[in-house]
């Protein structure tokens, strides 16, 4: 896994959530347009591995796999 993509995954953990929309997953990238343009593609990309879902709406959310390579302290 890519720095990048580690990033975008720890996110979740930051955040304490199973579901990030795509601004605060934007945030991975900083400032930089270029970055931002980077995280999106980053996103698309764990989405096709299996790590995050699309929920609509620029939502997000991580998949069982995706959980398992994230630490998060909430409930179901």
């Amino acid at each position: 896994m890519d720095v990048l993509a580690g990033k975008i995954l720890a996110m979740f953990g930051s955040f304490n959530k199973e579901t990030l929309d795509l601004h605060e997953l934007f945030e991975a990238g900083g400032n930089d347009p270029d970055a931002r343009t980077a995280v999106l593609d980053r996103v698309e990309r764990l989405v096709n591995d299996g790590l995050l879902e699309e929920r609509g709406n620029d939502f997000y959310a991580l998949t069982r796999a995706g959980r398992a390579n994230v630490p998060l302290n909430y409930k179901d």
